[in-house]
Order: structure tokens, then sequence, then C-alpha cells
């Protein structure tokens, strides 16, 4: 089923698919136990990424592979969010970036796609706002974006966990909501403008520190570390300012698919890089 009296129908083809994929993930259930324990002993000693930036690709594509609504997809990648975060948090990350929406995908998807992946949004967020796990890790939230595109429950669940959450110091949780790049670095150059023209500041005053205090994530660490699932190389206008020196990982996974070892593999290949930062 898709969304609620919503029949899918589901190809013989499809079927065939699923079950060769329970059957595989069964089959080789040991030797990822294995791998995955292999993969955290070569990297549990190595430089740690403390900023992770995700851009969750692939719910739709793995939802038709399965014959599933894209409803589905978002609904799985959610879910999966949840269990990535505990794992991030677990090997000592402190600071993870999450593109949940970006101001493109708003615009242009179907509204029927739009305002389940926003009806999933304020699920979370009212979930991480009464969340004991949240409070115990000290996670602060925020909500980074154009939220003024949003209809008036998205915006208050917004209000809701970043109020609740602003105390947290421990772990910084941002995610991008109606988010883009271009968008953010336009809106900040005209607040610096608006700014020269109220006398505050001179034209001489702006340079590269003042910029990155004047973006959405003013405050947060710039990402060590840039995972992209779904098979996509691109950064589809996500963090362009804060991404100049960050390691990329693109992976062949679709999100929903997302393991473990995805996550060790992305930082072993963090850890293999030598970050000159331009020297």
């Amino acid at each position: 089923m898709g969304r609620k009296g919503e029949q899918v129908i589901v190809s013989p083809l499809q079927a065939v698919n699923r079950m060769r994929s329970a059957a595989v993930r069964y089959a080789l259930a040991p030797v990822y136990w294995v791998y995955e324990r292999l993969l955290w002993s070569s990297i549990k000693k190595g430089p740690m990424p403390t900023s992770v930036a995700v851009i969750l690709d692939g719910n739709r594509r793995w939802a038709l592979s399965l014959g599933l609504s894209p409803e589905q997809g978002h609904e799985a990648g959610y879910e999966k969010l949840k269990q990535v975060l505990d794992w991030m948090w677990e090997i000592g990350i402190t600071e993870v970036t999450v593109y949940a929406l970006s101001a493109d995908n708003a615009k242009k998807r179907s509204k029927q796609e739009v305002d389940h992946i926003l009806s999933l949004s304020v699920k979370g967020l009212q979930e991480l706002a009464k969340s004991s796990d949240v409070a115990e890790r000290r996670v602060k939230v925020r909500v980074i974006g154009d939220d003024t595109i949003f209809p008036e429950e998205v915006r208050k669940a917004i209000i809701e966990v970043e109020k609740i959450t602003a105390g947290n110091d421990q772990r910084l949780l941002q995610i991008a909501l109606g988010y883009g790049g271009r968008n953010e670095i336009v809106n900040t150059m005209r607040e610096l403008a608006r700014r020269v023209q109220l006398g505050e500041i001179v034209p001489e005053q702006i340079d590269e520190k003042l910029i990155s205090t004047s973006l959405y994530t003013a405050g947060a660490r710039d990402p060590d570390l840039i995972i992209r699932t779904g098979g996509e190389e691109r950064m589809s206008d996500f963090l362009l300012w804060q991404s100049s020196y960050s390691e990329l990982v693109f992976l062949d996974v679709y999100w929903p698919q997302f393991r473990r070892i995805d996550l060790y593999r992305a930082v072993r290949t963090y850890q293999r890089r030598s970050r000159r930062f331009g020297a």
C-alpha cells in the first residue's frame, strides 16, 4: 500500500526483486557482521570527522525498484535517518547536517510528495523535541533554509524544537529544509548590504569570516566530510560556501539501504585523504 487508501501495483519482476533483496540480506548478514567489525578496527584510532553533512538521496528510486510508492520511500528514508544519527553520535561525530528537502524540490515536485515530506518533517521535529535521547546527548537542533515557503504547522514545529533544544551544547543537528545554497548566499549578501546602508559596517569589513558568521549555519563548523548516497556525484546546491574544503564521498547505495559499514567506509575514505586546505 502507498498512501492510505491508495493501491500500489507491484509487477511480478518487482515482487521477485523484493524477495531476492531480502534473501541476499539474510545470506550476507554474517559477512557484513565480520566486515563491520574489521572496518571499525581500522578506523577507530584514526582522525574522526567531527562535522559531517549528508545528502539523503535515493528514497524514490529505492521505492520504485521494489514497487513501492515515493511516499513509502521517504518514510523508509526517515526511519533510516534516525538509525544513522545514532551511529554517528556513537563514533564521536558531534555535528551533523542533513539535506532533507531542497528549495528546488519544494517548488518543483508534486504537491502530494512535498506535503508528505513536510508531514514527515513535522513528525520528526516533534519527536526530536520530546526525545529523551536528544536531551541526554545534549543535541541542539536547528533548521536551516527558507521556512517562509512552509505552512504554519511546519514553522510551529521548527520554533518548538529549536526553543526546547537551545540550551544543549554537546552536539548539533542541522536539518536543511527548504534549503538552497545559492539562496543562502544571496540572502546573506542582501543582509550585509542592508547593514552597510544603515552604517553598521563598511564594505571593507566584509570578509570570509563575516560572511561565514552571517550564513544560516553561523556558529557551526564547516563539514569535514560530506556523504551523498544514491550514486549521483554532485552537490545539488547544498552548503556551497561551507563545503570549500570538505572531503566528498559519493556512495552507490540508496539512502534507505545505507548500512553502518557504509558510514565506516566513508570515514575510512576521509582518513586516507590528505587535508591540505589549499596549502
